[in-house]
Parts: structure tokens; C-alpha cells; sequence
């Protein structure tokens, strides 16, 4: 009896040791565990440290806590404005309830693939309402809200919290990249020949008023010049006409000195007669005794 006795106690401990290992599991920080009994889920444990279950007739998953990539394949959307682009979109999502994501999805593989559906057809139906414009502006952030809001209030049926929803790119299609191009190049070349007319419309304004006032300032000095012109002339005529009053005989030799220097300039030829009434002050009886 003695003999068997280590024997007996070695089978116990093995057997003890079987059942701690397969009673006893570690959960993670970075993970929780769901607890399955004969392949039915039957409850969760959030929290980490070392965890007991039935031995043998239950066994555990593990699902991670961290915040978890979706990125499902790139996909061909038609704007409001029948234009085609591509999208690449993605979310990012948190296991909560392992439970639900085990009663709904199954496996990981299978819940990426349904979520990704459902998130390229929010894409799908909320861009379709826009134009290629608009996701170059404040409207494209509207949409991504509203896409976000919509996968969020599904995610509760997962076990899941989603916590954004972003677009990553989008991209025209091969086939009609080449054809927005022409048509955008075909715009700026209109807008630039509407510019190259207007201005050139403004250049020939800004000549003629230019010209306009020209030719009136022209006028205008012209007519002041006559007046001032007028007016020596007359105060001319007024001072000659005083000194002619003072002294006729000085006032018709003084003219007659101002006809000579006109007249008789350098290389000028005059044939006159001697007693000409031109040269009657070079003689002795064109002057008073």
C-alpha cells in the first residue's frame, strides 16, 4: 500500500495540474475574453488578470480593447452631378460588447466585411448627393458627419463603438480624368479670353476719356491763349495809341523804324525810288525843321 501511495498522489497532482490549466486563463491588458460554453457564448470578461472558468466544457476567445482599424476596398461612386470618383474610405471602432460582436458578426473576418458594406453604402448614398465641387469645400466635412453619425447609431447591434469615419482620398477614375482635365483647361482658356476682352474693352474707355480730356484741355488753353493774346493786343494798341496821341511825329518814326527791321532783313534787295515814301525818313523832308 505504501508503494502506491507516491503513485496515486503523482496521478492527483497531474490531474490537478490538468484541471488548473484548463480552468485557470490570463486575460491581457490589451484584450477581453468571452466564455464559451459547448461553442455558445455565455458572458464576457472585460477586465485583465488571471480568470477562472469550468474546466474542460467551456473555453475562452479573446477579443482585442484597442481601438481597431476598418478599411474596407476602394469603390466607384456617382456624384449628383454624374461625375464618377473613386473613394477610400475608413473607420475606426472599438470592440465594447464582445457578446453581441460574437452573436452578430461571428468572427472578425465576417463583421469586416458585413460593417464594410454597410459603411461604402452610407458613402454611397450621401455623396451621391453632391457635386465634385463640394468635396473641395465645408460640405464634404458636412457629409462625413452625417456618414459617421449614421454608422454609429448601427454599431450597438455589433457590440461596437465606432469613433470616426473619415474619407481617406478620392480620385477621378482613369477613363475620365483626362476629360475633366480638358473640360477644367477648356474653362480657364474661356475665362482667360473673357478677361484678355474686358480689359481690353476698359483699355479703350480709359483712351478715349483720356483723349475726351485732351482735347478739351487743349481747347481750353487754346481759348485762354486767344484771350490773353486779345487782351495784349489791345493793351498794345491802348499804349500805342496814348504815345501816338503824345507825339504823332516820334510815334510815325518809331513805326517806320519797326517796318525798316521787318523789311529789310540780312541778303534783302530792294529796288525803290529814291523819293519812295518808304525811305522819307532818310531824307532831310522827312523830318521837321
Amino acid at each position: 500500500m505504501n508503494k502506491t501511495a507516491p503513485i496515486i498522489i503523482g496521478i492527483l497532482l497531474v490531474v490537478i495540474g490538468v484541471v488548473a490549466n484548463s480552468a485557470l486563463f490570463t486575460v491581457h491588458q490589451t484584450q477581453q475574453a468571452l466564455i464559451l460554453q459547448f461553442g455558445n457564448p455565455i458572458r464576457t470578461v472585460p477586465t485583465p488578470g488571471l480568470q477562472f472558468k469550468l474546466p474542460f466544457v467551456q473555453n475562452v476567445e479573446y477579443y482585442d480593447r484597442r481601438i481597431l482599424d476598418l478599411d474596407p476596398p476602394v469603390q466607384e461612386v456617382i456624384l449628383f452631378d454624374q461625375k464618377r470618383i473613386n473613394v477610400d474610405a475608413f473607420a475606426r471602432y472599438k470592440i465594447v460588447d464582445p457578446l453581441e460582436f460574437r452573436k452578430r458578426a461571428v468572427t472578425d473576418v465576417n463583421f469586416r466585411q458585413l460593417f464594410g458594406n454597410r459603411l461604402n453604402a452610407s458613402i454611397r448614398a450621401e455623396i451621391g448627393k453632391i457635386l465634385l465641387g463640394d468635396m473641395l469645400t465645408k460640405k464634404r466635412a458636412q457629409v462625413m458627419d452625417i456618414i459617421t453619425t449614421q454608422m454609429k447609431s448601427q454599431a450597438a447591434e455589433f457590440g461596437i463603438a465606432v469613433i470616426d469615419v473619415r474619407i481617406g482620398r478620392t480620385d477621378l477614375p482613369k477613363e475620365t480624368a483626362q476629360s475633366v482635365y480638358n473640360r477644367m483647361r477648356s474653362d480657364r482658356i474661356a475665362y482667360s479670353s473673357q478677361l484678355r476682352a474686358e480689359g481690353e474693352e476698359q483699355k479703350l474707355k480709359i483712351q478715349a476719356l483720356a483723349d475726351r480730356d485732351r482735347t478739351i484741355i487743349l481747347a481750353d488753353a487754346q481759348r485762354e491763349a486767344e484771350i490773353l493774346r486779345g487782351q495784349g493786343e489791345g493793351l498794345r494798341n491802348k499804349i500805342l495809341g496814348d504815345a501816338f496821341g503824345q507825339d504823332p511825329e516820334f510815334f510815325d518814326f518809331y513805326r517806320s523804324m519797326e517796318a525798316y527791321g521787318e523789311a529789310l532783313g540780312e541778303g534783302t534787295t530792294m529796288v525803290l525810288s529814291p523819293d519812295s515814301e518808304f525811305f522819307r525818313f532818310f531824307g532831310t523832308k522827312g523830318l521837321k525843321k
